[in-house]
């Protein structure tokens, strides 16, 4: 005698359908994903991390001793200019040691910090991996630049912090001598230092998205790197040609000293306005190039 056969079900059982969809797995968030803390770590403990920022907080002690061995500063031509008050005090020491090193050495922190973050994973092969974990790819990039950014302005406080406690050391604390004539007195010129700490950061933006922009579109972290500070020494040198007249004003290098406006007895503001303008611009137009073309990019590696 035979059996009944079941007819073969072609839909959902009653229990699969009753079962809501989910496009992600149980307990994943993708907020959760490669917190900030997480990746803060990672490049603090990274050997270039480490080494930028003993180079930073060398440079004050090398310039003491050079003005040790060279003697004070002697103003030209009867002009004197912020490095001929160098050793009048802690602050003008701070000021100094900001204007030597606003032109190329914060310049290398920036590229650095944000060129090397993106391009060093592809590099090492574990880019793919961290977004197979899975790690949206916008939510990574938004990790990665808010940590460059992050260090990058660590790197510049930094420097003026050894400066002006290594220059109250050597020089003793006191108003900050201003190269037109008068002074700053030592509270007024605190603020006036975070003043030019804040404009160099902004002004340096504009690195930061070169760097982050072509960290996005090679494997190589040198090429990312030497290809934001090459670029930004273009702009320098065009800045330099008179030849361009009102079109340097468009160059971000052409503002990159404006922040000499706030260590003067009345501070003006209007270049540093225009500088900050012009550098988020540029800033906000290569972030998004970063973050567009990530988005599509075929990440093998």
């Amino acid at each position: 005698m035979s059996t009944p056969t079941q007819p073969a079900t072609t839909g959902p059982t009653p229990e699969a359908a009753s079962v809501p969809a989910t496009d992600s797995a149980y307990g994943y968030r993708a907020g959760r994903t490669l917190p900030l803390r997480v990746e803060l770590v990672r490049q603090l403990k990274r050997r270039r991390t480490l080494v930028m920022g003993a180079i930073l907080a060398a440079l004050p002690f090398v310039l003491v001793v050079a003005l040790a061995i060279g003697g004070e500063p002697d103003g030209r031509s009867d002009r004197i200019t912020l490095m001929d008050t160098a050793t009048s005090s802690g602050a003008n020491f701070a000021a100094v040691n900001l204007f030597v090193s606003a032109g190329f050495l914060l310049v290398v922190p920036v590229a650095l910090f944000c060129g090397d973050t993106v391009a060093s994973e592809a590099n090492w092969s574990s880019l793919r991996y961290l977004l197979a974990a899975p790690v949206p790819r916008a939510r990574l990039l938004a990790s990665k630049l808010a940590v460059g950014l992050g260090l990058s302005l660590a790197a510049m406080v930094l420097l003026p912090l050894v400066a002006l406690a290594v220059g109250t050391v050597a020089y003793g604390w006191g108003p900050l001598a201003v190269p037109t004539g008068g002074s700053l007195a030592p509270g007024t010129a605190a603020q006036r230092l975070v003043v030019v700490v804040a404009y160099i950061f902004v002004s340096q933006l504009v690195t930061a998205g070169l760097a982050f922009w072509l960290s996005t579109r090679t494997d190589a972290p040198l090429g990312a790197v030497g290809g934001a500070v090459g670029l930004t020494i273009v702009g320098n040198v065009l800045d330099a040609v008179t030849a361009l007249g009102h079109w340097r004003d468009f160059l971000p290098a052409h503002w990159q000293f404006a922040w000499a406006d706030a260590v003067q007895p009345t501070m003006e503001w209007s270049g540093m306005l225009q500088g900050t303008a012009v550098s988020v611009t540029y800033a906000l137009v290569l972030f998004a190039l970063a973050f567009r073309g990530f988005a599509r990019k075929d990440v093998v590696s």
